[in-house]
């Protein structure tokens, strides 16, 4: 397999770091148009590697969609064909959701030429918006990130920043945060030895001080840097140390609504390793409100 460019290796070594992610987060994340983000993902899941993109939608709001197409006229086809009602046979790939697997090829597929059809209007007979049990999974209008149904799109919330930037995500049972990354110390080797601690031949300290800010109702029972990570050029993880630094006090558990806590962090990893951004989560893993930063300038 031919290497990739410099552009599909950033969106590969996004998408191992993240495992599972709407393709507008990806491509939010790395600053690029969802529709070539789409296109090269697609591109790369035909060349065999472990990768699927696909979609994810309410079905049944869907199939009301398609119903009430005909009350109002067709829609536009791949190729500017019209369709009527639900169209049979297998549906082509669409940009959506990208889903990590663990292993196996998979089959080529066309690499989609042109904007997206027009959005089914959110209508049914006249009556109002087509009730949906969960937020629809689609597209929006072409070149944006949201959502198809644009009566009840919500204001777009970036998740990446670069260091002072302030972001806006959700703790595991639904706390409303913001948080700052206010400053990464690297290298903090003088902070680190200055509190009596010692590094080994070939490691260094990095210290970074983050400030959270509880906007919500509803109290943050966890420590606020528990998945604090620094993620490397390499795409590589480094966890937090198990020290804290009497001049950089370290975060505290717990942050109750309309309160606003910082806190320092403390990492040591080899002196050679370059550090491409610093990344929050709620949780061991990513999911669609970790937040990042990158440190690059």
């Amino acid at each position: 397999m031919v290497a990739p460019d410099p552009v599909d290796a950033r969106l590969l070594a996004m998408i191992a770091e993240m495992g599972r992610a709407a393709v507008h987060e990806v491509a939010a994340r790395l600053g690029m148009d969802p529709r070539e983000a789409a296109a090269r993902l697609i591109t790369l899941s035909g060349s065999g590697l472990p990768l699927l993109v696909g979609v994810e939608c309410d079905p049944n709001g869907i199939r009301k969609a398609l119903a009430n197409s005909v009350a109002w006229g067709s829609y536009s086809g791949p190729g500017g064909q019209a369709v009527r009602g639900t169209p049979s046979g297998p549906y082509p790939p669409t940009p959506g959701t990208v889903h990590g697997t663990p292993s196996g090829s998979y089959p080529g597929h066309p690499v989609p030429q042109g904007p997206p059809s027009a959005p089914f209007p959110a209508q049914h007979g006249g009556s109002g918006p087509v009730p949906v049990s969960e937020p629809m999974s689609t597209w929006g209008v072409p070149g944006t990130s949201g959502w198809a149904r644009g009566d009840q799109a919500p204001a777009p919330r970036s998740r990446t920043g670069k260091i002072g930037t302030t972001l806006e995500t959700e703790g595991l049972e639904g706390a409303r945060l913001t948080i700052q990354l206010v400053e990464v110390v690297d290298p903090a080797d003088f902070l680190f030895t200055a509190a009596g601690y010692k590094l080994a031949a070939g490691e260094r300290a990095v210290v970074v001080h983050t400030e959270l800010a509880n906007v919500g109702q509803v109290p943050f029972n966890s420590l606020p840097d528990m998945y604090l990570m620094l993620m490397t050029n390499k795409g590589e993880t480094v966890a937090k140390a198990p020290v804290s630094l009497s001049s950089r006090p370290p975060h505290k558990i717990g942050i109750q609504p309309g309160e606003t806590a910082g806190g320092h962090t403390v990492y040591i990893l080899p002196e050679d390793t370059v550090i491409f951004s610093v990344r929050w989560s709620s949780r061991p893993e990513t999911d669609l409100n970790t937040l990042v930063w990158t440190t690059d300038d």
